[in-house]
């Protein structure tokens, strides 16, 4: 079975489990998606999302 899930929803997931269990402090959270905002209309975005496609390919091609 593939399973399809959104970057964006696991990256939240990911920050919701540091806030919970590794005292994330929510100012930190939200300086976090700020700068990735910000950083996704910089010139680095294209490849920053080429690397994150990259991991992703990688990832499911991985058959357990």
């Amino acid at each position: 079975m593939i399973l399809s899930i959104s970057g964006v929803v696991l990256l939240g997931i990911i920050v919701f489990l540091f806030f919970r269990k590794d005292g994330l402090k929510p100012s930190h959270a939200i300086v976090s998606a700020l700068f990735g905002f910000y950083l996704g209309g910089t010139a680095l975005a294209p490849s920053i999302k080429a690397g994150g496609e990259s991991f992703a390919n990688l990832l499911g091609g991985i058959s357990f």
